[in-house]
């Protein structure tokens, strides 16, 4: 669903860039609620995630194929702000490296693919959760259910933005049955993908997946024929935490690295769901080139590395690598800005007290 330059006014693009600049103030501000010194890292690794398996297309039907949006999975780990900004790093990432979504268009790609679905499927998956059962597999299935929504619903809002921008004269009621139905299966596949991981994390660390907090029932004992709460759980030494952390950041960065730099040579070549759709309704009739063409790394590949497995695999290593990076400055320089307003700015010594 990243949308090139061309397929939207001018106008309407930079409208797109001012909501997506003012949701991406908010959520700077709203993330450093969310992020604290566990989940600060994790932020930074889910975003190179993401970028790995954007990699991954999948085929959904015939000529058509989908990749994750991702929106869902990094809200329901590391908190909807975060969320705004993780897949925001992602598409940031892919338009300016990789020729992936147009320059122009990146304030409607970031309105559409990290806050539309964002929002959307976190909203789903509150709701589900204060209905379900409180346990660790509510999670799962509210994780799954949000994502599986968050994908039309992305359709449908790119649908409006270009039923209000479209360059050119296309039908609406046409582009809207061909985008929600193709995306509707996609969203299958974003739903399975983020429901395995979700539950992969909750299964090792539901500590550190921000929708499963609060979640876990207190344990109950039978006492002479009477339920009582159990006795707390004594707290995970520090350092034994601090390796579990360890640890599943460097599983989930080989993971990326792997996906990326190897598994993505098998993805679908097919056109995913939206180039599927502006190729057979005549949207990208107006489409422009790519201002990021000529980057050594347009369009996943490696210039001059002439072997295409090799070179899309050193390609996606250097983006998971760049995006690790970018991300885990961004989190970094956001949990220090909360360290600092949660620090006294001063003493009571210094005032005489």
């Amino acid at each position: 669903m990243h949308v090139p330059d061309g397929f939207i006014d001018a106008p309407t693009s930079a409208v797109t860039g001012v909501v997506a600049a003012g949701a991406l103030a908010v959520s700077l501000r709203g993330a450093r609620r969310e992020l604290d010194e566990r989940t600060a890292p994790l932020a930074g690794l889910v975003a190179a995630f993401i970028f790995a398996v954007q990699m991954l297309n999948f085929p959904v039907a015939a000529g058509t194929s989908g990749h994750l949006l991702g929106g869902a999975l990094a809200a329901i780990l590391v908190g909807p702000y975060t969320g705004v900004l993780c897949v925001s790093v992602v598409l940031l990432m892919q338009g300016i490296l990789f020729a992936d979504g147009g320059l122009t268009a990146l304030g409607v790609n970031i309105t559409d693919m990290a806050i539309v679905t964002t929002v959307v499927s976190y909203a789903v998956f509150r709701g589900l959760v204060k209905v379900l059962p409180r346990e660790r597999r509510s999670v799962t299935v509210a994780a799954f259910a949000a994502a599986l929504v968050s994908v039309p619903a992305a359709a449908v809002v790119f649908t409006l933005i270009y039923a209000v921008g479209g360059t050119t004269d296309v039908a609406i009621s046409k582009v809207a049955t061909a985008m929600i139905g193709v995306h509707v299966l996609i969203g299958i596949g974003e739903a399975a993908i983020t429901a395995l991981t979700v539950g992969a994390v909750v299964a090792v660390r539901p500590d550190l997946v921000y929708g499963a907090r609060g979640l876990q029932q207190r344990l109950k004992l039978r006492v002479n024929g009477e339920l009582v709460d159990a006795p707390t759980a004594r707290p995970v030494p520090a350092a034994a935490a601090t390796g579990s952390h360890r640890k599943l950041w460097i599983t989930g960065l080989v993971t990326s690295l792997v996906l990326a730099g190897f598994v993505s040579f098998y993805a679908s070549a097919d056109p995913d769901g939206l180039m599927k759709v502006a190729h057979d309704q005549g949207i990208d009739r107006k489409a422009e080139q790519h201002a990021s063409d000529g980057s050594p790394l347009a369009h996943y590949g490696v210039k001059d590395v002439s072997d295409a497995r090799l070179s899309g695999g050193l390609a996606g290593v250097i983006g998971v690598g760049v995006t690790v990076v970018a991300g885990s400055t961004v989190f970094w320089a956001v949990r220090r800005r909360r360290t600092q307003d949660v620090s006294p700015d001063v003493s009571p010594a210094s005032t005489g007290a």
